[in-house]
């Protein structure tokens, strides 16, 4: 056979390797919708050196409980090693509906694949997206995604404030749904999890991401309870006749808008498409960011470090790149104020004078498609300044349920369901 028959021959065997379904993908799969919406997600951290995800794993289940703000029937995970060293194994996943604590209800568990086989590598720097899988997931219901590590994983990509109790058994329990299979370690972290989607129904507009720093995060609600402002926001939207959106949530604790740190995460600037315009079906972002880079530039804690100047006029700048990047992506950009923390740590007469050129250009300069004055909602009436002590959690900057509630309750549902509907 002469060498451009060949040529041709394996010309011809590529296209209809390339052009036949994936040998996993049955009949059934290919009937699964073609719109992913986002219903859950954590942002990526990179593990401090006394985190316990610093050291890693090995031949450890996580099980790790999350909360679905939108419904759909059929799921499927995203997984990231965005900060590990070494290639990270798989052996094995399961998703399910949580029943308490570890445990997984019954009849609901689902093998998780990763391009059709159980186990998967992802290389340093990578993510992985699980092969959809039917499983009727409820709106504002508890989930539990269980990952096997075979190990040692090196350093684990994390989540480190995920105000939710996870578990973590020695050897493989992804199969076990009993809670007694995980008594022996917890973590108040999310490892390796990075989103949960779910197939869109026809009434899902899409999804609105809540970026922003520990308020967004949920610092000071309490642990376990779902009562962070974006899970608030979440029922609200739920609880109304016809159109359905999901909810994300894109907080970081101790996060800045301008500067990325090697505990708080890289900056909002630096992770806006990531956490934001990467989201399965995100149609609009809500941010609440920028009290971490006033607070911090006056701060000589070396937790806070680096140490940079952040004025007004810096952050206003990077409020309208932000801006101009969501639209350019078709998203819409709702501001929201800054919230009082008179007698925090690092409030300062100047800071409160930055905060508050913010909150003015925030409600005046229409650089926003709509304003969410969460400022408004949460302040004390007599002091401006300072937080309601009904909504203060005691260290005079981040909320408790109440506060968070209230925060939800500034939003106008208009702004989200009609603006999205047109």
């Amino acid at each position: 056979m002469s060498a451009a028959l060949l040529l041709a021959l394996a010309l011809r065997l590529a296209l209809a390797s390339a052009a036949a379904p994936p040998h996993h993908v049955d009949a059934g799969l290919r009937k699964t919708p073609a719109r992913w919406v986002a219903t859950w997600a954590a942002s990526p951290q990179a593990p401090a050196a006394w985190s316990p995800a610093w050291r890693g794993l090995r031949n450890r289940t996580v099980r790790e409980v999350m909360l679905s703000s939108v419904g759909g029937s059929w799921v499927r995970v995203r997984v990231s090693n965005a900060y590990g060293s070494h290639p990270l194994r798989i052996g094995q996943a399961a998703i399910g509906l949580q029943s308490g604590g570890a445990g997984v209800l019954p009849g609901t568990s689902r093998t998780l694949l990763f391009g059709g086989r159980e186990s998967a590598v992802i290389p340093p720097g990578g993510q992985i997206l699980s092969d959809p899988v039917k499983l009727m997931v409820p709106a504002l219901r508890t989930l539990a995604v269980s990952l096997f590590l075979p190990g040692p994983t090196g350093p684990l990509t994390e989540h480190t404030d995920a105000e939710q109790v996870n578990y973590i058994a020695a050897g493989d329990r992804v199969g076990q749904p009993a809670r007694r299979a995980f008594r022996e370690q917890t973590t108040t972290a999310w490892y390796l999890l990075s989103g949960v989607e779910v197939a869109a129904t026809p009434r899902t507009l899409g999804s609105v991401v809540a970026l922003g720093d520990s308020i967004t995060d949920g610092v000071g609600s309490r642990p376990g309870a779902n009562a962070r402002w974006p899970n608030d926001l979440a029922r609200r939207l739920h609880a109304l006749p016809g159109r359905a959106l999901g909810v994300v949530d894109a907080g970081i604790g101790g996060n800045r808008v301008l500067q990325s740190s090697a505990i708080y995460g890289v900056d909002a600037l630096a992770r806006f498409k990531r956490d934001v315009l990467d989201q399965a079906g995100v149609r609009a972002v809500i941010i609440l960011e920028g009290l971490n880079d006033i607070g911090f530039s006056r701060s000589l804690s070396p937790l806070t470090f680096p140490h940079a100047t952040a004025s007004a006029t810096q952050l206003i700048a990077a409020y309208r790149q932000l801006i101009a990047e969501a639209h350019a992506a078709g998203v819409k950009v709702f501001g929201g104020t800054l919230t009082p923390f008179q007698g925090a740590k690092y409030w300062s007469p100047a800071g409160e004078a930055e905060r508050e050129t913010i909150n003015r250009w925030i409600r005046q300069s229409h650089a926003f498609d709509g304003v969410i004055d969460f400022a408004r909602a949460v302040a004390d009436r007599s002091n401006p300044r300072a937080l309601n002590p009904a909504y203060d959690s005691g260290d005079h900057l981040h909320l408790n349920d109440a506060g968070y509630r209230a925060m939800a309750g500034a939003i106008d549902l208009r702004l989200l369901i009609l603006g999205l509907s047109r």
